[in-house]
């Protein structure tokens, strides 16, 4: 039997470009995990405020989420909705306790490889330093690999202090998606 218990994910990704890698990381995980991520007409924004639509991701699906994956294609970086994903799981509230938090470079990513300007800025910050919040792996099609990753970053959520303090994405980033962000 195995030791690692099953977490409730929140899987934040880049809707128009990188559904078929989120479809394949559920599917892979299978029932080790509760899959809590926002679907595309989840949430209608029309007519919300910026604020009204994060608490809804916040409050309606990440509230009992215990662990965040980052599915990182090629231009996650630029979206407004991922980094307000992010940014909710890195929170610890009354209404919700925060996330433990990872990446996973997905094959579509620029060179299949991990360059912190080409994964977005809020999770790249995570992952600095020695004894980071936040962990970046290359993409596996193992259960198991992944599985422990995620209770990995389970553990780290609360022996770690994450960093929560650039500013909030208002709008979704232009440019090249391969040349990435920069400070």
């Amino acid at each position: 039997m195995n030791s690692v218990p099953r977490h409730k994910v929140f899987v934040s990704y880049h809707h128009d470009n990188d559904q078929q890698y989120k479809d394949l990381f559920v599917r892979m995980m299978g029932d080790d995990i509760v899959d809590r991520s926002v679907e595309d007409g989840d949430i209608d924004d029309q007519g919300l405020s910026t604020e009204r639509i994060r608490q809804r991701i916040r409050d309606d699906f990440i509230r009992e989420a215990t662990v965040t994956v980052v599915l990182v294609g090629r231009c996650t970086w630029q979206r407004k909705h991922v980094d307000w994903e992010i940014g909710s799981s890195l929170r610890d509230t009354k209404r919700n306790s925060r996330c433990g938090l990872l990446g996973i470079v997905l094959p579509s990513h620029p060179n299949g490889m991990y360059n912190s300007h080409l994964v977005p800025p809020r999770l790249a910050d995570n992952c600095r330093g020695s004894l980071s919040f936040a962990e970046m792996y290359h993409w596996s099609g193992d259960s198991q690999t992944v599985r422990g990753w995620i209770h990995a970053a389970f553990e780290r959520r609360s022996r770690v202090q994450p960093d929560n303090s650039r500013d909030q994405f208002r709008n979704n980033r232009s440019g090249d998606c391969a040349r990435g962000w920069q400070d």
